[in-house]
């Protein structure tokens, strides 16, 4: 039931004329991004062959454009995630959903699957560009391994916290908003606290993927991921309990 709860979040995704307008704009982005930072990377190499030991490729164009592509998914999510419940509670299907021999914890997954399968697909572009690259020159595979690690892990973390706030709401515009400060909140006091120690960063999904970023693959980082994930996912499972036992 998960597996068919998916793919018709996945049909539904596609059927929408915004959803390819979204998915244009984002690879331009993307794209416009990478050539100026190898634009920038050929301008500099000849300051970086004098180096006993330069930067490569990987670290000075591929890690800043996975950098990048984790503070666009914050943005992005909310707007995917929005619709997941709250338009369902809208339209008022979810009743028939909840009505359906089908429990909490399959239309949550269902959802949860379907939206992450489309988020990975949309942001499959970025090793693609990158390992173009590699007819050329030499890439640190470990480097984008952990980097598609953790935007995997960020994306789906992302998603959780969405999928939950769309299941407080019947307005998507709202769930979008809720989501958005939620994560944007979380990553302004990231930035903004000063102590190496602060409670702050332990609790921002964008601080826990900057190991990732940097190469660094740490099981504690994975923990908070998948920890994370789980609360928001078992939040919503709750709250759609609630609505088929009390609505």
């Amino acid at each position: 039931m998960i597996r068919l709860l998916a793919i018709r979040e996945l049909r539904s995704l596609f059927a929408m004329p915004s959803t390819w307008f979204v998915l244009a704009v984002l690879q331009f982005i993307f794209a416009w991004f990478f050539l100026a930072r190898l634009e920038a990377f050929l301008e500099i190499q000849p300051q970086l062959a004098q180096l006993a030991n330069p930067p490569g490729v990987t670290i000075t164009v591929a890690a800043p454009l996975f950098n990048t592509a984790a503070l666009l998914l914050m943005m992005l999510v909310p707007m995917f995630t929005m619709r997941l419940i709250a338009e369902e509670r809208r339209n008022q299907t979810l009743s028939l959903l909840l009505s359906a021999p089908l429990s909490g914890r399959h239309i949550v997954l269902g959802k949860f699957a379907g939206l992450l399968i489309f988020l990975l697909i949309m942001i499959s572009s970025l090793p693609l560009m990158i390992y173009t690259l590699a007819l050329g020159t030499h890439l640190d595979h470990g480097l984008l391994i952990s980097n598609c690690i953790g935007l995997l892990l960020l994306t789906a973390s992302y998603i959780a916290l969405g999928l939950y706030i769309s299941a407080l709401t019947t307005q998507p515009i709202i769930a979008a908003i809720g989501a958005l400060a939620v994560l944007v909140g979380l990553w302004l006091a990231d930035i903004s606290a000063t102590a190496a120690d602060s409670p702050w960063h332990l609790l921002s999904p964008f601080y826990h993927f900057q190991n990732f970023n940097a190469g660094l693959l740490d099981s504690t980082d994975a923990a908070f991921f998948m920890l994370f994930t789980a609360v928001f996912l078992l939040l919503t499972m709750k709250r759609l309990h609630n609505n088929r036992v009390y609505g």
